[in-house]
This record gives structure tokens, sequence and C-alpha cells, in this order.
């Protein structure tokens, strides 16, 4: 009967490799995993009533039998139009123009543009969000200031401005038909909003490098869960770029001394958070691609996600009274409030980006793009914070790059051989 309370209590230490804390109250708020499964009840609270409403509209065959004012509503959000396109690809990748003799400088210009605005805004992202997870504000020379703790609300700041900008896209640009039931986004979204969550949270246990590292790796377990769950074969270049991944994240990993500082030390804990943000990420992905049956534009999908972010992220944070003390945090704290603002312009116009670049180029340049971008990231973040990376470690952070640099060479190999493929028939790789 005791051992539990006893091995629970003990949890938060063995995770983060330090002792106990004074107050065993503080510790357990403080600890990942207790919030994780605070912010878990939080989200449950509105996905069961809204799912068993869903159920109840369909036991009642409400699509025929319903009337009234709130008719369209609950038709749009629990039965759609049931508009499908033909192809995937309809939806999810809009045809680009190809580039011609006569417009060169307008394209190139246009390449310049693209890469210019993903490398500033997911740059200036990654350099904030390391700045707001592993540093303290409002330090003087008596008082060591306080960090901030509450990534769940980061994550909400950063989905309602991505709202706000799809949202004023949408209205004033020509979209198609939308045709998917609205509750199909809540699945992408809460998954979203958890890959997010461990994103920030991982900062506190790992450093940026590593984070960064981890990212650029995640091929290796989408790959091995397509040879499990669907049965998919590999070229041998995939495999072979994918040994060298692993190979250069351990050369780096291992090259990690234990008496280094705290910030650059890879915690049990880090891994974990690290491994749910690929896990929650990947059913994203995957999702947002089932979506993309129905003929919608990527902006809409950035919409319909993005309402469901708000709603649940708002609803947890009211719930827990995190919302106020946050607010409280950015009244005594004007750098934070200007850091978290930034931090949501530069998430929501890197989207516009992503969706404007591939939509000129295609991903293999888009791709190419973001690689240098996590490159660039790595290096930022050791001139800025003072991350160390032996030789070893250096020459681990070159073999991920190579091997992914080499994916996107042979992909685009592959590519031009199967120009019988319709365009866009290959799915685009979120990096």
């Amino acid at each position: 009967r005791f051992c539990l309370p006893l091995v629970l209590a003990f949890l938060p230490t063995m995770a983060t490799g330090e002792e106990i804390a004074p107050a065993l109250q503080d510790s357990w708020g403080d600890f990942w995993l207790f919030r994780f499964f605070v912010n878990a009840a939080g989200y449950a609270s509105i996905v069961v009533p809204g799912f068993l409403l869903i159920q109840y509209f369909k036991r009642r065959n409400y699509l025929e039998t319903g009337r009234g004012i709130c008719f369209p509503v609950i038709k749009s959000c629990v039965f759609g139009s049931e508009v499908k396109s033909v192809h995937q690809e309809d939806g999810s990748l809009p045809p680009r123009a190809e580039p011609t003799e006569s417009s060169t400088a307008q394209q190139v210009f246009k390449l310049l543009f693209c890469a210019a605005g993903l490398q500033a805004s997911y740059l200036t992202w990654g350099v904030l969000q390391e700045r707001v997870m592993t540093r303290t504000y409002g330090a003087t020379e008596t008082d060591p200031g306080e960090k901030f703790k509450d990534s769940q609300f980061l994550v909400f700041m950063n989905r309602i401005l991505a709202f706000t900008v799809a949202g004023l896209y949408c209205a004033l640009t020509k979209q198609p038909r939308h045709g998917a039931p609205m509750y199909k986004y809540s699945f992408a979204s809460l998954s979203n909003i958890l890959s997010s969550w461990c994103q920030y949270e991982a900062l506190k246990y790992i450093s940026f490098p590593t984070q960064v590292l981890a990212k650029a790796s995640k091929v290796i377990p989408v790959m091995m869960m397509g040879k499990l769950v669907s049965r998919k074969s590999y070229e041998y270049w995939e495999y072979l770029t994918a040994a060298l991944i692993s190979v250069g994240v351990s050369m780096f990993l291992l090259s990690s001394a234990p008496n280094r500082h705290v910030s650059t030390v890879t915690t049990f804990s880090g891994i974990v958070l690290l491994a749910g943000y690929i896990i929650f990420d990947s059913f994203t992905s995957n999702w947002q691609d089932a979506l993309f049956t129905y003929k919608m534009s990527p902006v809409q999908m950035m919409f319909g996600v993005n309402v469901f972010s708000c709603l649940f992220t708002v609803g947890s944070l009211l719930e827990q009274g995190a919302l106020l003390e946050s607010v409280r945090f950015m009244a005594r704290h004007s750098e934070f409030t200007a850091h978290a603002v930034l931090l949501s312009v530069c998430s929501a116009c890197g989207q516009l980006f992503i969706f404007y670049t591939i939509n000129q180029f295609g991903a293999a340049v888009f791709t190419i793009i973001m690689t240098l971008r996590q490159a660039f990231a790595i290096l930022l973040s050791c001139l800025i914070y003072g991350h160390t990376v032996t030789v070893v470690g250096g020459l681990g952070i070159a073999v991920v790059f190579v091997a992914l640099f080499l994916r996107v060479y042979a992909r685009s190999r592959m590519k031009k051989r199967s120009k019988k493929l319709p365009p866009g028939e290959t799915p685009v790789q979120k990096v």
C-alpha cells in the first residue's frame, strides 16, 4: 500500500537527476509527467462530451431528421458535405507554376524570398524558444529572477495567432469548397498540441542542438512504423541514409561528457519527451494526409486544426487556473511578453512561408532550405547560449546533415525517373 506513493515521490528525482525539493508539492507541480496528465485531463473534459454528442447525433440520424437554426452548424461539425477529391494531392499540393526562361530572374527572387523568410522565421523562433524555456526573467543583483514554466500557455499563444492569420487568409482569398466534418480536425489538433508541448518541455532537460538533431532523425521511427504497420518497402538508399543519421546522432550524444553544464546533459526525461514529440508529430502528419482526401487547401487545414487547438488549450488553462497566472507573469515581465508575441508571429509566418515555398518550388527545395535551417539553428544556439560541441560531436552533426542531403538528392532523382506519376504524387516530408 505504501510502495506506490513512495515510488511516485521519487520519480521527479529519478527523471531529472536532481535532489528532492524541500517541498514535495512544488516538486510535483514542476514535474513534467504530472503536468502532462493534468493537461490531458483538461483536454479529456472537452473531448469526451464532444465524442458523446457526435455519437448521439449520428445515432439519431440527425442529417435526415434535423431541422432548425442549429442544423447547418451541426451538419458542418459532425457530418460535413462528404465531398472528397479524386486525388489526395488536389487539396494538399496545388499545382505550382514551373519556371520559364523569361521569368528566371523572378524565380530566383522568389526563391531567395522564400529561403530568407523561412530562415528568418524559424531561426528567430528557435532562438526565442530556447531563451524562454531555459533562462530567467527579472534577474537583478539581489534577485535571481524566475523562469516561465507553463509550456501550454506558449502553445496557446502560437495557436491563437496562427488561427487568426489562417482565418483572415481564408476570408480574403478564394478557397475550395469545404467538405470535411469539422470534428476530424480535433485529432490532428490534439496530437499537434501534445507534440508542441513535448518540444517546449524537452528544452528543460536537453540542449537545443540535441533537440534539433533528434527532430532531423525522426525519419528512422517513421520508416520503422511504415515497415511494421503499413508493410511498406524502402529503397537501399533510404536504409543507408537512415543508418548514417543514427550513427551521426549517436556520435553527437555520446560525445557529451557527464561533467558538462546542466543545459547540455541529455537526461532521461528529455529523451522521453523527444520520443513523445516524434510520436505525436508523426500521427499529426499522417492524420493530416488522410484529411487531405477531402478537397481543401493547406490554409484551410491550418485554420481547422488551430480552431480546436485554441479550444483545447484555453479550456485546459482555465480549468487549471494557469491562464491568469501566465498573464500575471506577462504583466510582471514585459521582456517575456515581447518574446512570447514574437515567438507566435514567427510560428504563424513560418507556416505561411512553408505553404508558399512548396507551392512555388516543390517539396525537394523546401526540404533543402529547412535542412540548412536546422544546421544554422545549431550554430546559432552554440554561439548565443554557449553550448560546446566536441570534435566527435561536430562530426556527428556533419554526418546527419550529409545523410539528409543525400536523401533529398536521391528522392529528386527517383522523382525524375517516375515522370508518369501525377504532379505532387510524392508526399511532402514534414521537417
